[in-house]
């Protein structure tokens, strides 16, 4: 895409009056053309209510490649009046494996376990993220998560992917109380 044509699109995002689409695809467009000044409007939409919205913003961030885009993705995912519409910016943080990306599915995991608001999606979303990253520093809240029916599985198999989960001496599985191996 030639530079007119990105400072076109770059036009659509401040303008008034246009629709919240035809932005979206603007800024989609830009962050495919590498063009950073598509990430006010993606970190926008990647908070927005509409899954389908904030996931298409959630994989332009990632294609677009801008440094700003972990810090804005771990505000949104750690944001407890925002957890509803946190499973976009926990999957891309996973994605973008940032090093604010474990601490921040850390600390809204360890939140949400200790409200006991399990019904919120954003939940598992962080269990599995944090199984995928393999950071023994997620050891602490995953066997927390162990604690949970709903949860067990999923932290129980990101628990052995980081070598925090152990067989004990009858052969059946548990937690290990001790830090994980690196």
């Amino acid at each position: 895409m030639d530079s007119a044509a990105r400072d076109e699109l770059a036009g659509v995002l401040t303008a008034p009056g246009q629709p919240l689409e035809v932005r979206e695809a603007a800024a989609v467009a830009l962050a495919a053309a590498g063009d950073r000044r598509a990430f006010e409007t993606l970190a926008l939409l990647l908070n927005y209510r509409e899954p389908e919205r904030a996931e298409n913003a959630a994989r332009a961030l990632a294609l677009l490649g801008d440094p700003r885009t972990a810090r804005a993705a771990a505000a949104l995912a750690t944001n407890p009046l925002r957890v509803a519409y946190a499973v976009p910016p926990i999957r891309l943080l996973v994605q973008l494996r940032a090093p604010e990306s474990v601490p921040a599915l850390i600390e809204t995991l360890d939140r949400l376990l200790a409200e006991q608001t399990l019904g919120w999606d954003a939940v598992p979303a962080c269990v599995e993220g944090l199984g995928e990253l393999g950071d023994p520093r997620a050891a602490t809240v995953l066997r927390a998560a162990c604690a949970h029916p709903r949860l067990r599985t999923a932290a129980v198999a990101a628990l052995e992917r980081i070598g925090g989960y152990e067989a004990d001496a009858s052969g059946t599985r548990a937690a290990s109380d001790e830090a994980p191996r690196t």
